[in-house]
């Protein structure tokens, strides 16, 4: 039985502006690595955001115009006030949820998409439900 959500492994060009989205624009505190790769740790509650540097190729992320409709991180935001203003100070383009939910979409500097949302998904007995991204 799975129990927990442990981290999510993102690949990532630049660490220097990886760095900066997710610790300054984001807020994110930064974790210690043991690993011997180049790459970068947020933590986040319990769970961990692992960013390795890597290379990409063209077409690697297949951006669809609605970015909720992407493959995406979700993160948990309860004041989403305080978000858009911090994203704006950064100039970080954002798209509000096609669903209405109150949600920003958001992509780092290699186009990978972050929700930022306030918690309203079932935690339990509630598989499938609770709307779209």
């Amino acid at each position: 039985m799975i129990v927990e959500a442990l981290h999510v492994a993102l690949v990532v060009t630049d660490l220097q502006a990886a760095a900066q989205f997710y610790g300054e624009v984001l807020g994110l505190a930064a974790a210690p690595r043991s690993l011997n790769f180049p790459g970068l740790w947020y933590q986040v509650g319990t769970f961990q955001i692992h960013l390795i540097q890597g290379d990409r190729r063209p077409g690697d992320l297949a951006i669809a115009e609605k970015w909720g409709r992407n493959p995406h991180l979700a993160l948990s935001a309860p004041d989403l006030g305080v978000i858009e203003q911090r994203l704006r100070h950064f100039n970080v383009p954002m798209q509000a949820s096609a669903s209405g939910r109150a949600a920003i979409f958001v992509q780092d500097p290699d186009g990978n998409v972050i929700e930022l949302s306030q918690p309203s998904f079932p935690t339990l007995g509630g598989c499938g439900e609770g709307g779209n991204s």
